[in-house]
């Protein structure tokens, strides 16, 4: 990327944020961190710390404090928790609202940082164009892809049961993104349940017709965390990286073709593709209110009715943070 496009970009996330009246946290005010790594895990869907990653916004902003940013790539949502539940990173990109869920039951001690308001188009259950399935019902007996305590997972459960159907009604095969969309394309299962952009990607690169997506049945909120220690200790990091998000947020979709050309080399696929991708997620940052977690908890009762979840799990016991305090 050139030192011109990555000024430009900068510029206008500048000019983004200044229209929310946002503004960064002075460098001085992160001086606790100083010598100290903050460690931050991502996945190729998040969107938003990608195009920070990638200008070096974070550290750009905390590094005259002293801190350091370390990034690290899952490959999806659960192992990423999993990491921040050993200490392995401080910081999560924005994970679907299952993967908490399952984090909690193992014990983990997690805090809400911010989330990204519903997208439920951005995640659907496809098959190939010249399948027989015409509907929700024509799953029973089916064999299904998708990736375990990702949204999608809900969003099967979900939709077989109004439906009608019971989760062991289909043959659930647990496989990353990647490893899903290969056997959907050599007919190793009947239906791939994904999300964007391996949504749009695999609508764009194969004949593919989507059975049915998350509205009206799940919203598909996104949700950035950090460890409760971290949250606890660090809220003028937090609010650093809360405002810079949101005002990527805003410019994503204020500059859709420029923040698709921008992605596209960084996600290895064409800027059409990550543009049909980033209609459909609202990438709208906001608070976390502890009041409005009664998805999460709906979540969680499904996933333990289906013999998914070892124990109940209380989801509003986190830490939930919130910009200029830490609650």
């Amino acid at each position: 990327m050139s030192k011109h496009r990555t000024d430009f970009t900068r510029r206008r996330l500048l000019q983004a944020g200044a229209a929310l009246g946002l503004g960064a946290v002075a460098p001085a005010s992160v001086l606790a961190q100083s010598g100290k790594a903050i460690r931050i895990g991502y996945q190729k869907s998040s969107t938003l710390l990608t195009i920070l990653k990638a200008n070096g916004t974070l550290e750009k902003l905390l590094g005259p404090g002293g801190a350091k940013i370390s990034w690290h790539e899952f490959a999806s949502g659960l192992p990423l928790l999993e990491a921040l539940n050993v200490g392995g990173v401080d910081l999560s990109a924005d994970v679907a609202d299952t993967v908490p869920v399952f984090a909690q039951a193992a014990g983990a001690k997690l805090a809400y940082v911010a989330q990204e308001s519903p997208s439920p188009a951005a995640q659907a259950i496809v098959v190939r164009a010249d399948a027989p399935l015409r509907t929700t019902s024509d799953l029973k007996g089916k064999k299904i892809a998708v990736t375990k305590a990702a949204g999608v997972h809900y969003l099967l459960i979900a939709t077989l049961e109004k439906a009608g159907l019971k989760f062991s009604d289909v043959d659930a095969a647990y496989l990353s993104p990647a490893d899903g969309r290969a056997a959907f394309e050599r007919g190793s299962v009947d239906a791939w349940v994904t999300w964007d952009p391996f949504l749009a990607g695999v609508q764009r690169q194969s004949q593919v017709r989507i059975l049915s997506d998350g509205r009206g049945v799940a919203d598909y909120q996104r949700y950035y965390l950090a460890s409760a220690s971290f949250a606890q200790a660090n809220p003028e990091v937090l609010r650093v990286v809360f405002d810079e998000l949101k005002k990527t947020g805003l410019w994503v979709k204020q500059q859709p073709r420029e923040a698709a050309n921008f992605l596209a080399p960084l996600w290895g696929l064409d800027a059409d593709t990550i543009e049909l991708a980033n209609s459909r997620r609202s990438y709208e940052v906001r608070a976390v209110r502890r009041e409005a977690l009664g998805e999460q908890q709906r979540i969680a009762d499904t996933f333990l009715a289906a013999g998914l979840l070892p124990k109940k799990v209380d989801t509003g016991d986190v830490v939930i943070w919130s910009p200029g305090k830490a609650g």
